[in-house]
């Protein structure tokens, strides 16, 4: 089981606009689906955002979140990991509110503030399906996501300690690896630990191949191999390369809609589980094995899908 790979798919999240992709997963009929398709196309773990289903928005209402979670945990057997990032607009109280309601067995956690940028897509839109997506994307040249220690140590303890949720923890760059390690060395974050190194994003870690080895290296020095789950996650055009150059290194894999809207050159992905069979092909071609969601938990340490209040 240990050398089975977790395929993890974010199926929306809150980067790309309406815009950007007519496949976009917006209303919550359509997050359902998509998820739901890509748990049986072998995703293994879901990580879920929110949109409002008026005009494609990233949205952190709780009552939107409940028009499809139930949905997809009542269908599916696949882990539900519920964003604790949100957007770069939402404070943390807003990125907080579902899942405190929701105790989800897994959360994603950045592991550190940063610029986290897609203004120059802007430059290559000339029509914009809705008002608020150009002021969306330009906005990003000048905001900062957030999260500062005190943050995460909040999230640790409202979600970790008291309802026992574990973390895909975020790393978009070398300096958010030691944020993990020191976190660890406090006491507040615990092995297994589920590692989402993340190469591509402006503000970030570029996808060169180099960044990818070096971070594994630094992960094995600063928190042990044996501590730690690996994957990786490329955005955009890089996804499908970094993906099966992390598998190779042993990594686990992340896709979906969220991290970039194409299955291939110039082909634009129509659903989330196009991305899923893709990667799960290139992983079987490798003679690597597929975990299940049950085998991820057991990976993971996660506490089963009937602790959580979905």
């Amino acid at each position: 089981m240990a050398d089975k790979v977790i395929i993890t798919c974010a199926v929306t999240g809150s980067i790309h606009t309406p815009t950007m992709s007519e496949y976009l997963p917006l209303a919550p009929e359509q997050i359902a689906e998509q998820a739901i398709e890509a748990a049986n196309a072998g995703a293994a773990i879901l990580h879920l955002h929110a949109r409002d289903p008026k005009d494609g928005r990233p949205t952190a209402d709780p009552a939107v979140f409940r028009q499809f979670v139930p949905r997809i945990a009542a269908a599916t057997s696949a882990v539900i990991n519920i964003t604790t990032g949100g957007s770069t607009k939402m404070t943390l109280e807003d990125r907080l509110a579902y899942p405190l309601l929701a105790k989800p067995e897994m959360c994603s956690c950045n592991m550190g503030s940063m610029n986290f940028s897609i203004h120059p897509a802007a430059r290559r839109i000339k029509s914009w399906k809705y008002d608020w997506e150009k002021p969306y994307v330009e906005g990003t040249e000048d905001i900062i996501f957030r999260n500062t220690f005190r943050d995460i140590k909040k999230i640790m303890q409202v979600l970790g300690e008291e309802h026992g949720t574990r973390f895909e923890f975020e790393c978009y760059d070398l300096g958010h690896l030691y944020n993990l390690a020191f976190l660890m060395d406090e006491g507040l974050i615990r092995p297994p630990v589920f590692l989402q190194a993340i190469f591509g994003i402006l503000g970030g870690m570029g996808p060169d191949p180099e960044n990818l080895a070096y971070i594994r290296m630094s992960a094995d020095r600063l928190i042990g191999r044996q501590n730690y789950r690996f994957s990786v996650l490329g955005a955009g055009r890089h996804q499908m390369s970094l993906l099966t150059m992390g598998a190779i290194l042993g990594s686990h894999v992340r896709v979906g809609l969220e991290d970039s809207v194409y299955l291939g050159k110039g082909q634009m992905a129509r659903t989330n589980a196009e991305q899923v069979r893709k990667i799960r092909r290139i992983l079987e071609e490798l003679s690597l094995e597929i975990a299940s969601p049950e085998e991820a938990r057991q990976m993971l340490g996660l506490k089963g899908a009937d602790q959580c209040t979905f």
